[in-house]
Parts: C-alpha cells; structure tokens; sequence
C-alpha cells in the first residue's frame, strides 16, 4: 500500500510540475496576477508530492521490501540500516527521485523565501524550474520507474554494490545533487531574465545566493568523493580525472566564473551577456554529468546505468534544455548589451581575466573527457586520456590564476594601476619567498615544483589575510578603530577570505603530497618489518573477519617510530559473497595533517603478502581547504545582502492588475 502512494505521487507530482509550466508562464505573459500566484502553491504541492514518493521508495528499502524490483536488486536483509537507506540513491532510478526531489526543494524554496522577488520574475523561474521537473519525472515515469514490482519476491536481495557501503558514498551523492540540481536556479532565472527582457543589479542579487548554495554544496559533495576515493579504493591517490569526477569538476569550476560574474552585475551592472551564457553553461555541464552517469557511454564505479536507451533520453533532455535555452539566449542577448566602462586593471578586469581562465580551464577538461568518446564512436578504437594529459594542459592554465588571486582582491572598481595593486599585498610576498627557498634547500631542486606549489598555495593563504589586515588597518590605526571597522565587515567579505584562504591550503597540501611523498610496495611475512620514512610497520598477523555481510581478510599492522610503539593499524580485504565482489580497506593513521596509509594486498603461495605503505605529508589539507572554502561559502551566504536579496519589494498583485 505505502508503494502504490509513493507510485500515485510520483504521478501526481508530474501533472502538478506540467501545471507550474503552464500557468505562471501564461500568468507572467498575461499579466494575469492570479495565474502568476498559483506558481508558489504549485511548487510547494510538487515538493510535497516527491517528499512522498521519496518516503515511500525509503519505506521499502529500510523494510527490505522485495517485492519492489529496485530492493530486489540494491539491498539485503542484512545489510546495515545506514546502507539500506543509501541504498534508495544508490541505484539510477532511486538517484533520479533523489534528483527530481531536491529540484523541487529549490523550486519551493524560491516561492518561500523569494517574497521580494517581482511577481513576473518569480512565476516565470517557477515555471522554468516545474519544466525541468516535469521532463525529468516524464523521463523516470516512463524509462526509469522506481516502483516496478516483482511477480517473485525473493527472501534476500542482491545487495548493493559494495564500493558504496560506505558511509562516504552515503553522503557524498546527496550534497553531490544538491550541488548540480541547485545550480538549475541559476538557469531557471537566466531564462526568466531573458524572457522577461531585464536584468539588473537587483537580478544579481536575487541570482547570486541560490548560485552560492548550489556551490557549497557542490563543493562540498566532491570533496567527500575524493575523500571516498583515497580510503576506499586502496589506491592512495586523492583524484584520479576519472570521467565522472571530471563531470562534477567542469561546472563547479564554470559555476565558480559564475558566482564571480553575477558580483559584476550586483555591483556595476556589467557583463550581464557574460552573466546570462555562464547560468546556462553551468546547468548544462550538470545536465552532461548526468548524462554520463547514466548513458552506459562509460564504466566507472560512480556509473548508475549501462542501459544506452535511458542515456538516448538523458541526452534528449541535455539537448532540448540546453539547446533551447542557447537558442533564446540568441534572439535575446542583444537587448543586454549596455557599455558599463572599467579600466583593463580594475576589479571588472580581474574578474573577467578570472573567468576567462576558470571557462578555459573547463574546456580543457571537457575536451579530455569527451575526446576518448568521441574518438570510439566515430572509429571504434579504445584511447584514454589520463592524468598526464590533464597535469600539461590544466595546471599551467591554473598557476596564472592562483597567482592573481590575491593581486585581483586588491584592486578597486572601476579602475586602478598595477602597481597600488602589488604595493597594497607586497608584504605577504615576504613569508612566501623565504618558505620556497627553505623548501628548496632542504628538499633540493628535484622538489622545485612541489616548493613553486606550496609557495603559491601560502601566497593565497597569506595574502588573502593581509587583505583583511589592511581593510581593518591592523598596526596602522588604534586597535579600537580596526575592531569597530572589523565588526562592520561584511560577512560576505570575510567569507571571501576564507574561502580563498581555503583554495590556498589545498594548494599546499596537493603541492606537498605530490612533491615529497614516499611510497613502498613489498611482500612480507608476519613477523618482518618494512620501513617508509621514518617509521617501521610490522606485519603482526592476518586473520579471518566476520561483517553483517561480508567476510574478510583483517591484517593487523604494528607501527613504531625510533624504538616507540605508536600502536596497531588494521587493513581489510573483504569479499561479499551475494554479490561476489571484493574491496579493500586500506589502514590510515593521521598525524599532524599528515598520513601514514597501510594496504594489504594478495598472499603468494610462500605465505608473504603484499603490503603498500604510503607516507602523505599535509594531505589531510586537501580536503580541509575545500571544506574551508565551503564554510566561506556559508559565511558569505549568511551576510544580510543575500538574505533580504533586492532592497526594493516586488508590486501588490492589485497594482499589476491595474497597471495592465
């Protein structure tokens, strides 16, 4: 019974999504005020009908109902409760419900909390984002239902692929999709823009926090990915350019051109064309991560599907999507060309410099992914493009940027010189330059480029806090005074910051790791010892293990650092028999930013096992600094601008009536 309620609001929720299309447009079009004000309680029924639907798929999963063919073929009775509930996502058509949900939990949020918005703008974004909507659940409803049932119920299911029972992959698609879904905001209000044929200031404003969200969390679900990866695939690598993280990876870097772009429009009301193609593109490139995912195009532990027919639809609403909104943007563009002039040095020109190198950056990625495809479909020859393609094409690209970061923070509007630029941040060079040379002398100049890394990764970290020590006067004024002009910052600026503070420090820890880890693979018996830096591991002994569903090869591994035992690490392979697929957990030991990673491997016929240790200096900061970057986010997303969002309220329905 609760199936078939999920089932009939899924249903339910589609013709209400066809409805928001509908009405709010022809409402907006008309200046019919009542048809505009349905769009609000159309997208809050959407919202409510999913959140159903969702609860329903959840119901089924965490009672280990089989006779829903997606428990049957994601889960098992013994299965731990956390996996069961990932479970509903860990699959296409349980991730597409996911996806569709938490569009509509941006679609509802903007009828909620987007009071200030004009009544028009607000009825046509609504019906952009019910027209998303109902493609998709079209899409789910007739390719991809999560509710199909099975004549046979078995006793167990088949489980759920055991690289995801994990409690990274738990939370990393969520914060993943609320990332790319998110980013339909902006889309929705691009269009919306262009069909209403305005954009101003006030639009900026309204555009920039919900593009500011879905960043956060975008940023914040591939930071858990990466995570994922490092721990989970016994690899010791953080980020491999696999096709699917690249996909996530292009529009956060395009949405990053975006947030800054939108600043120019809020602040100057310049490039609004600019503004309007990045919306577009951002969403776009979530739309072609989708595609990948669930297209069959590739194999990856992160591909949903194999099924090239639900990736003909996929790709069916990539191109309806994007193409019709690229051909509006055609017809429309031209009304938004307004001259706004600024100096090439100026904020505007560092911001357009930035986004000129953030877009470059994403076509060089893009390119990388997709050449391989393009190559197979149209030859049928297998290539790859690994890492070193992109390390050639992408990092030089980046350096430029990193480095201007910093100059491009102090620089005024509108117009200023290169060298009141350098002047204001010239002492935070000082630190940085003596840590390269220090990293130099003590790791010699075969570390040249790990010490041209961290140097750069310091000279954001430093120089972003000597832009806040200069706008407070701190030592020039009397400590009172940069208090008072400290506590009257806004937060939007401190998120600023510590955002950029937070790019630095993974700079610093990609640069570090990279340059100065030490790795050593070898087999050993019980009782032997390997060495790796500075600490000795001994391979103690390997025994069976027994989990709620798997079983499981634990190694036992006691480390020591000059004569001192600092204690045991464990490392597993397990094997899942339902499924009979095995994994590897590797054994991390964190000190001072620092790891030391264990892996055992496969025991020859002599009794010795494989053993790879790993030594990552400062790598913990790989993931701190975007975390960091994420709470800047939130810091920024908390200032009083981004809530009250434009100053000047939308018109009564009663005076858009008379004024029609």
């Amino acid at each position: 019974m609760i199936v078939e309620l999920g089932h009939y609001a899924l249903i339910l929720a589609f013709a209400v999504a066809i409805l928001q299309t509908i009405v709010p447009m022809v409402g907006a079009q008309k200046g019919w005020a009542d048809w505009m004000a349905a769009a609000g309680p159309l997208a809050s029924a959407q919202f409510a009908l999913l959140a159903i639907a969702f609860a329903a798929l959840t119901w089924a999963f965490v009672t280990s109902d089989f006779s829903v063919l997606l428990v049957v073929e994601n889960s098992h009775t013994l299965k731990p409760l956390l996996y069961k509930i990932s479970g509903v996502w860990g699959n296409h058509e349980g991730s597409l419900l996911l996806w569709v949900l938490i569009l509509a939990v941006f679609g509802a949020s903007a009828s909620w909390f987007g009071g200030n918005l004009p009544a028009s703008l607000q009825a046509r974004v609504l019906a952009v984002q019910g027209s998303i909507g109902a493609a998709f659940m079209a899409f789910m409803i007739f390719t991809s239902n999560p509710f199909l049932r099975t004549a046979l119920p078995p006793f167990d299911g088949n489980d759920l692929n055991p690289l995801l029972q994990d409690p990274g992959l738990a939370f990393h698609p969520p914060f993943l999709y609320l990332g790319y879904v998110g980013l339909s905001m902006a889309f929705s209000f691009a269009v919306a823009a262009l069909i209403e044929g305005k954009v101003d200031a006030a639009w900026g404003r309204w555009v920039r926090p919900w593009t500011l969200a879905a960043w956060i969390f975008l940023t914040i679900g591939i930071t858990l990915g990466s995570w994922w990866a490092y721990y989970e695939l016994g690899w010791g690598g953080f980020w491999f350019w696999d096709p699917v993280e690249n996909a996530s990876f292009m529009p956060w870097l395009v949405g990053t051109a975006l947030l800054h772009s939108a600043l120019v429009v809020e602040r100057r009301g310049a490039l609004v064309v600019w503004t309007l193609l990045l919306a577009i593109l951002t969403f776009s490139l979530s739309l072609v991560g989708t595609f990948l995912v669930r297209s069959g195009v590739l194999t990856s532990v992160h591909a949903f599907s194999s099924d090239p027919a639900r990736g003909v639809g996929v790709l069916l609403l990539l191109v309806l999507s994007t193409g019709g909104a690229l051909t509006l943007f055609a017809a429309r563009a031209h009304r938004f060309n307004r001259p706004v002039l600024f100096s090439p040095v100026s904020r505007e020109g560092g911001l357009v410099l930035n986004n000129i190198i953030l877009l470059t950056a994403a076509g060089t990625v893009f390119l990388g992914t997709f050449y391989p495809l393009f190559v197979d479909m149209m030859s049928g020859d297998k290539i790859s493009v690994g890492p070193p393609y992109f390390n050639r094409t992408f990092l030089p690209l980046m350096l430029p940027l990193l480095i201007a970061v910093v100059f491009g923070m102090n620089l005024r509007w509108k117009r200023d010189t290169l060298k009141a630029s350098v002047r204001r941040g010239a002492w935070a060079l000082l630190p940085v330059v003596a840590a390269m040379a220090l990293s130099v002398v003590l790791g010699g100049t075969s570390k040249t480029f790990g010490a041209i890394g961290m140097a750069i990764g310091l000279w954001l970290v430093i120089g972003s806090f000597a832009w806040w020590v200069t706008r407070v006067n701190l030592f020039r004024a009397p400590l009172t005074r940069s208090l008072d002009l400290a506590r009257t910052t806004p937060r939007a600026l401190y998120g600023m910051v510590l955002a950029h503070m937070g790019l630095g420090f993974a700079v610093i820890g990609i640069a570090v790791v990279t340059a100065w880890q030490l790795e050593t693979i070898r087999a050993i018996h019980p009782g032997e010892v390997i060495q790796i830096g500075s600490f000795d591991v001994r391979l103690d002994r390997v025994r069976g293990h027994l989990g709620p569903n798997y079983e499981a090869e634990r190694a036992v591994f006691v480390v020591s650092k000059d004569g001192r035992n600092l204690g045991e690490m464990l490392s597993e392979r397990r094997f899942y028999p339902t499924s009979g697929r095995q994994t590897t957990e590797a054994a991390i030991d964190s000190r001072f930013l620092s790891n030391l990673y264990l892996v055992i491997g496969d025991a020859d016929p002599s009794g010795a096992w494989t053993v790879r240790a790993y030594w990552h200096p400062f790598v913990l900061l790989i993931w701190i600094g975007p975390l960091l970057m994420a709470f800047g986010g939130l810091v920024s997303l908390s200032d009083r601008r981004f809530r009250l969002g434009a100053t000047i309220r939308s018109a009564p329905p009663q005076a858009l009536v008379a004024k029609a």
